[in-house]
């Protein structure tokens, strides 16, 4: 369902000084990667620390609680939806959560902002899983993504799915397996394992309170040799 666009958006956007409302890239994608805009993090942050990112942080549930539990990260998160985005920026604002920097762009284009290796760590919480066949290459798991993520992946740096969607989940492990992911820690039905330190999405209590089992995994690149 599409959400309705919230009133006095610009202005909400305006105060929301954690905020990087990119604007939407006109051209083909694959050149604007070309004409790199790093984000200073460091300067941003005003520190040195980790930093981990969130593709689709919706409102904002996990990635707000998340950054109060580990102060010692820096957390990036992403949101293609300005209304959405633009809530979860509000809710960290008002909860003084400093280590969080809100960008709003296509998870396409994250090679453009954000530099190579300077992840290390990527969660992926209840992405569309766009079940129409037509639709594959739009699924954040789709192997055009985990290229994305390969480059600015730190060695040794893992990501993080979850999902109430059992034919997506099959269809990550594939994808994973093929971009030369190794998984670990799966689980299909986390609610009901021993895994312990879960955030419940809002998304995630949603489907869990129908019934809907929760699937969950890690995956993360073999470090090479010479470390990469």
């Amino acid at each position: 369902m599409r959400m309705r666009k919230k009133k006095h958006l610009e202005q909400k956007l305006s105060e929301c000084v954690n905020l990087l409302d990119m604007p939407p890239v006109s051209e083909d994608m694959r050149e604007a990667v070309k004409k790199k805009e790093y984000i200073d993090l460091q300067s941003f942050f005003h520190r040195d620390a980790p930093v981990y990112l969130e593709i689709g942080c919706g409102k904002g549930q996990f990635i707000c609680e998340e950054a109060k539990r580990n102060p010692n990260i820096d957390f990036v998160a992403v949101e293609v939806n300005r209304s959405v985005i633009c809530m979860a920026c509000q809710k960290a604002l008002s909860e003084g959560i400093k280590n969080i920097l809100f960008v709003h762009c296509n998870a396409k284009i994250l090679q453009k902002y954000l530099r190579p290796a300077s992840v290390g760590r990527i969660y992926l919480n209840f992405s569309c899983p766009f079940p129409k066949k037509s639709y594959a290459n739009k699924r954040l798991t789709n192997i055009a993504f985990l290229e994305v993520y390969k480059d600015i992946l730190a060695p040794g740096a893992e990501i993080f799915q979850k999902t109430d969607n059992m034919h997506f989940f099959e269809y990550s492990i594939e994808q994973f397996s093929e971009a030369g992911f190794v998984m670990k820690n799966i689980s299909l039905d986390l609610h009901n394992s021993d895994f312990e330190g879960n955030i419940v999405t809002e998304y995630e209590k949603k489907f869990s309170d129908q019934g809907f089992r929760i699937y969950r995994l890690e995956a993360y690149l073999p470090v090479r040799s010479d470390g990469k």
